[in-house]
């Protein structure tokens, strides 16, 4: 009535609606109820603009995207009149008003609307009632991840959408544009990887208490940067490997000096493997640089255990000849090669040493024969050290032990083969 009319604007308590909302007649519909509610199931096409890809963390197995997401569905309801049919676009305070698909993100951990200066989202409608609604989302999300060809591996991630609450019956969600509905900015780069390929595709999913929904996918492919790696684990290695056969080439004599470098690159290799382990999520199964690593690794160590065979094999040759040259006044008779592995001194072939606990230092036998022989300076005995000092390398190879000689050929061969089956298999 005319009464109640008049009654209604008096009252101070109404909330007067906007002239938009009265134009999309708002207020005379529930908007609680999908568009065409008991009929065929309403249709929704989705398209995505990927901004970029913020980051992608291995132990925790997850990725965060930022991108542009539209729905695209149409609603009657919202149809309006317009002489130059054009549409009207609204911010998000118009959202809680109507109807909007309930569109959410699949082993999402984390998600957020973009609120700097405002919140990021957009509603146009046309007057014929179709709905474009758009947002800015970041959203980090979960990528099962392979490392068992880490860091020569590639990772395919998805990032999956679907209806919450409406199962296939109420609701169909599709690309709105099919395989051109994926884009992607021209400048997106990561760190560690190379993006590969981005796809969109479709397929439904059970639950056995609601039924089947349709799902939308963002699949992308990562491929990682290897150069890193190289540089961090791969060559350090490699290097390691080769210093460890230097000892082939040390008198097998100088105990400190190839016992020291084994133990260094023992060390050197376990180090490398730590620091390679604590970057990564601790998997079950083992990883490619494991395979390289611990190969590394085995040649190390074998190299000490060589030392250890040459080592026990000469002090047993030593001990079988100085049984059967006897003993003669607790004095062996040795050569200058045996002599320099006591005190580190070259010695004549002749002279004998005396094996006493304490040894007298090479410099003061040195100054007590320079004061002795100061007249006899070119006497054949001082020839004789000359002509030894000249040739130590020579006797110090003569010297060698057999496996050392092999050592210097077999170990780098098989290494350089497993080099090529390695990298073969891998790349």
């Amino acid at each position: 009535s005319k009464r109640e009319i008049k009654m209604r604007k008096l009252d101070s308590t109404k909330v007067r609606p906007l002239k938009s909302e009265q134009l999309l007649h708002i207020e005379d519909h529930d908007f609680a109820l999908r568009p065409g509610f008991g009929g065929s199931p309403i249709p929704v096409g989705i398209d995505v603009q990927v901004e970029s890809i913020d980051s992608i963390s291995e132990v925790d197995m997850d990725f965060t995207m930022t991108l542009y997401l539209r729905h695209y569905w149409k609603d009657e309801r919202l149809s309006f009149r317009s002489n130059k049919n054009k549409s009207m676009t609204f911010d998000g305070r118009l959202i809680k008003k109507i109807w909007v698909p309930d569109v959410f993100f699949v082993h999402s951990k984390r998600s957020f609307i973009h609120d700097t200066t405002v919140e990021n989202i957009m509603l146009r409608v046309y007057p014929d009632g179709n709905v474009l609604f758009s947002l800015r989302i970041t959203v980090s999300a979960m990528c099962f991840m392979d490392f068992s060809r880490f860091p020569l591996d590639t990772q395919n991630c998805s990032l999956e959408l679907e209806s919450y609450a409406y199962n296939e019956d109420d609701l169909m969600l599709y690309w709105k544009h099919g395989n051109k509905s994926l884009s992607t900015d021209e400048h997106i780069s990561l760190s560690q990887f190379f993006i590969e390929e981005f796809s969109a595709s479709s397929g439904l999913a059970f639950y056995s208490s609601t039924g089947w929904y349709n799902r939308l996918f963002i699949n992308f492919a990562l491929r990682r940067h290897i150069f890193f790696f190289v540089l961090q684990s791969y060559f350090p290695a490699m290097l390691m490997v080769m210093l460890s056969w230097v000892s082939f080439w040390i008198d097998r004599r100088a105990v400190p000096a190839r016992v020291s470098l084994g133990i260094t690159t023992v060390l050197t290799m376990s180090t490398i493997m730590t620091g390679v382990s604590a970057s990564m999520p601790q998997v079950s199964y083992i990883k490619a640089v494991d395979v390289y690593l611990w190969i590394s690794f085995l040649f190390v160590f074998l190299s000490v255990i060589e030392y250890a065979a040459v080592n026990y094999l000469t002090t047993a040759e030593e001990r079988k000849q100085l049984k059967k040259r006897g003993k003669a006044s607790g004095m062996y008779s040795m050569d200058a090669v045996q002599a320099m592995a006591f005190d580190g001194c070259y010695h004549d072939t002749d002279v004998d040493m005396d094996l006493s606990p304490f040894p007298e230092p090479c410099e003061e036998n040195e100054t007590r024969t320079s004061q002795t022989n100061i007249s006899n300076a070119d006497t054949p005995r001082l020839k004789r050290k000359r002509s030894l000092k000249g040739n130590v390398g020579r006797i110090i190879l003569q010297n060698n032990h057999v496996i050392d000689t092999y050592s210097r050929i077999i170990f780098p061969s098989v290494y350089i083969v497993f080099n090529f089956f390695y990298w073969g298999l891998y790349i």
